[in-house]
């Protein structure tokens, strides 16, 4: 199955907003963790820690649909 160059383009770009979505929730995280924390803030904090797993599992998962298809591109497995 060949893997087209529009196809490749949808993947880069799924790819790099995955990440850019990663950065935010990380400086999300961030943020809360640098203010003094409440038991309500502190919950918030976590939640933020929760987001950003799931926002670097699913740059991961973009990151690893786009090799697989630059491999299928260019050496055919």
């Amino acid at each position: 199955m060949a893997v087209e160059m529009s196809e490749l383009d949808q993947m880069q770009a799924a790819y790099k907003a995955a990440v850019e979505a990663w950065i935010a929730a990380i400086r999300e995280e961030e943020a809360l963790a640098s203010t003094n924390h409440s038991e309500a803030q502190i919950d918030t904090w976590e939640a933020a820690c929760f987001r950003e797993e799931e926002a670097r599992d699913q740059a991961k998962e973009a990151k690893q649909q786009y090799e697989d298809a630059l491999r299928e591109k260019f050496f055919s497995f």
